[in-house]
């Protein structure tokens, strides 16, 4: 499922009242009550964006979004009672793009939703790079071949990505482990691992690639 926006709150009659309000202007809405249900939501749906309280049972809003910045660029407005400017400085230095302070007005909230989702619609027509059939939306993190979406993870996405910005060249691996782990000590099963799974969702026969090739000894080139 695709929402454009995910409210993560445990004051459920006002998720469930704020969704109800978007769903009245065409935007699709859901909400979940804990850090632990939006993990789970993440890794099985797709959001637009995300409307983060911060006072939450079993960890702080601030605390999941440190997390989804290690892998995400999703759009995420802070909604809190917590009024103070230390609260609003914390919210944008860790990756927050908004605070709204509660209780928020349910038609101002939307206009800055309706915003945010205008800008990456707009970021997104403009983000999308093709070569051949193969084309890599990095504002999104998807990847398309044919036309097709190829459901990759986060740092699937990230090697390929690498791959693709530097395609029909010999990359080597100390420079993968570089730039897409940031560390140039992991080990070679790491690596083959993450190749063999994009292989898997990208080659047509991934025992005989056609695109991802190993050139033995050195690394990794992505012919297209």
């Amino acid at each position: 499922m695709h929402y454009n926006c995910l409210i993560v709150d445990d004051e459920t009659e006002l998720a469930q009242m704020t969704c109800e309000y978007f769903k009245m202007f065409d935007v699709t809405c859901t909400y979940v009550e804990n850090a632990a249900q939006c993990h789970r939501f993440l890794k099985e749906h797709e959001a637009d964006m995300l409307l983060m309280d911060i006072n939450l049972e079993d960890e702080s809003g601030f605390e999941i979004c440190k997390k989804i910045r290690q892998s995400s660029d999703i759009p995420i407005l802070f909604i809190s009672a917590r009024q103070s400017d230390d609260d609003v400085l914390i919210a944008l230095n860790i990756g927050g793009d908004d605070y709204i302070k509660k209780p928020y007005s349910l038609s101002i909230l939307l206009a800055k939703v309706k915003v945010t989702l205008k800008r990456m619609a707009k970021e997104r027509a403009g983000s999308r790079e093709g070569y051949g059939d193969v084309s890599i939306d990095e504002a999104t993190m998807r990847v398309y071949k044919g036309g097709k979406e190829i459901q990759l993870k986060a740092k699937e996405f990230r090697l390929f990505q690498y791959l693709f910005r530097n395609r029909n060249k010999i990359v080597t691996k100390e420079e993968l482990f570089e730039e897409v782990w940031g560390d140039s000590y992991f080990s070679d099963g790491t690596l083959n691992v993450h190749i063999r799974k994009l292989r898997e969702k990208i080659e047509e026969n991934p025992n005989e690639p056609q695109m991802i090739k190993t050139i033995w000894g050195t690394g990794y080139m992505l012919e297209l």
